[in-house]
């Protein structure tokens, strides 16, 4: 990959005898959203940290829009308020004694910059997040999401090369936090700032971001956009997290006639086929293979080429129901609507297509 907009190279970070990133790099293309996606732990926030000046890199190189803010074997790192970034933080950070007008403003204040010069660019942040009638309320008056528009406003309101997000959405109920999201996703494409996010929640990620970073133990195990995690993770631990809830041990022989799809023989000699979309990089270690339970067909009757299973257990999930079907010694899960016909003890015959099920390494 070129060198992007936003240019990380090697990053560590050690908290003591702790890696918390290991040799992380990636790059951000000027008015890209990318998303830091993992489990907690995994060092997303570190390295959003990182970037922001927040925490002191063990090694690394930082670059942004040309300018090197972090060099460690250059003995360069740049304080926060010198690198052309803003910040969205988890709690918002508003102040409750403030109006909105003078939170989003509060960034000007710090740096010294009088209230009358700050104006327009403050009242110009408020009408792109739909607040300029609200810029004399008091924070303590604001719903859940209009303090995180706040907290938007604040971070554009300087022009920043980047705006950074650490879990701005978690605090947030269900429904707020779908509707945010959505508008969220609509002021980034209408304003085009570049974004680096990070969240571990999966359908946020999917919903927001242009490119996705998925990261474990502080390294990254594979990025692209969403479509691409989706259709092809590269290995068990990436494809459980993104729910590839059926995931099976298998002895995996090689595709045969030029084709990508392997032979995987599972517990009780069941076969399957399943495509391998990474065996040209030199992967090793392909031992399962996986599906969505999504993508599994459940017929009450015999089907060519079905397996025999019986239904174990249904939960009822409204539009949707799971339904875990037994083959001997593997148990599988099924989503479909809601069906009279698989009841519990119920034999029926499940399949799934060769492009649904995938070769995953370890």
């Amino acid at each position: 990959m070129s060198a992007g907009f936003l240019q990380v190279d090697g990053l560590v970070v050690r908290y003591g005898p702790v890696l918390a990133v290991d040799h992380v790099s990636f790059g951000v293309e000027k008015g890209e959203h990318v998303t830091l996606l993992g489990p907690s732990g995994c060092g997303k926030t570190t390295t959003l940290r990182a970037i922001a000046g927040l925490e002191t890199p063990s090694d690394g190189r930082i670059r942004i829009d040309g300018e090197v803010v972090c060099d460690v074997g250059g003995g360069r790192n740049l304080p926060p308020e010198k690198r052309g970034l803003s910040m969205v933080f988890q709690s918002y950070a508003i102040w409750p004694h403030m109006t909105v007008f003078d939170n989003v403003g509060f960034g000007f204040r710090v740096r010294g910059i009088l209230r009358e010069k700050a104006r327009p660019a403050i009242e110009r942040a408020l009408a792109m997040v739909s607040l300029a009638d609200l810029a004399d309320r008091p924070a303590t008056r604001l719903s859940g999401g209009q303090q995180q528009r706040v907290a938007l406003a604040r971070a554009i309101a300087f022009e920043s090369k980047v705006v950074l997000f650490d879990e701005p959405l978690s605090n947030l109920d269900a429904q707020l936090r779908i509707a945010m999201r959505a508008e969220l996703g609509e002021l980034r494409r209408r304003l085009g700032f570049t974004a680096i996010y990070v969240t571990h929640d999966q359908e946020e990620a999917f919903a927001l971001s242009d490119r996705i970073i998925l990261m474990r133990a502080g390294r990254i195990e594979q990025q692209g956009t969403p479509a691409e995690l989706h259709r092809a993770p590269r290995n068990r631990f990436v494809a459980g997290f993104l729910g590839m809830t059926n995931i099976l041990a298998a002895e995996i022989a090689p595709p045969r006639n030029g084709t990508d799809q392997a032979e995987a023989r599972l517990a009780g000699d069941l076969v399957l086929r399943a495509r391998d979309p990474w065996r040209e990089d030199g992967s090793a270690g392909a031992r399962a293979i996986g599906f969505r339970p999504v993508d599994v067909r459940v017929e009450a009757s015999a089907v060519a080429g079905g397996t025999a299973g019986v239904v174990t257990r249904s939960l009822f999930l409204g539009d949707v129901a799971q339904y875990f079907i037994r083959s001997g010694a593997i148990e599988i899960c099924a989503h479909d609507r809601p069906r009279a016909d698989l009841v519990e003890g119920r034999t029926v015959w499940w399949q799934v297509t060769p492009e649904r099920c995938l070769v995953l390494r370890e």
